[in-house]
């Protein structure tokens, strides 16, 4: 029988939060240190096991995961005079996830910056110009993340998490 904690979780992940499914998918330890290193073109299990130093059970377990998720697929290579290996190449799902790291990697410069202070950018590969994420209208103007909220879609199971939590900052508020 799963214990409290577990199928608390089951209800979490398994909720219409597009968060908490994404981090059953994502949030694994190492997992987002993986598909950074493949976004950034790293492909082999050792190489990742280098760059990561993850011990290599756990770098198979979390490529598995992966790939069982659909952001990497295995492809099958074979170096001259070396036996036949699996790589592992990021999918569209996966390749669809620099822009989440691109504003983690953002957070993180201002949040929790490193003695370094800030020591990668971005840019556009035809013209090398500095490129940013930012939250953008449909004319394309940039909204500051002050000026965004999230709203739920009408119909949805959503609608009823939204006017809960809404309840929940109503009555904080009330007491403040």
């Amino acid at each position: 029988m799963p214990s409290q904690e577990t199928a608390h979780a089951e209800r979490v992940y398994n909720s219409t939060c597009t968060i908490a499914r994404s981090l059953d998918v994502i949030g694994a330890r190492w997992s987002l240190l993986i598909l950074r290193e493949a976004v950034n073109g790293i492909t082999r299990f050792a190489d990742f096991r280098e760059l990561l130093g993850v011990a290599p059970d756990v770098l198979s377990d979390r490529l598995a995961s992966l790939v069982e998720a659909g952001l990497l697929e295995k492809q099958r290579y074979q170096a001259p005079g070396e036996r036949p290996r699996d790589e592992y190449v990021l999918t569209q799902r996966g390749r669809d996830l620099k822009l989440v790291m691109a504003a983690l990697h953002d957070w993180g410069d201002v949040h929790v910056p490193s003695e370094f202070g800030v020591t990668t950018t971005r840019r556009r590969i035809s013209d090398d110009a500095e490129v940013h994420v930012a939250f953008v209208d449909a004319e394309g103007h940039v909204v500051p993340p002050d000026e965004v909220y999230s709203a739920p879609r009408p119909g949805t199971p959503a609608e009823t998490f939204f006017e809960r939590r809404s309840e929940l900052r109503e009555r904080a508020a009330a007491t403040r």
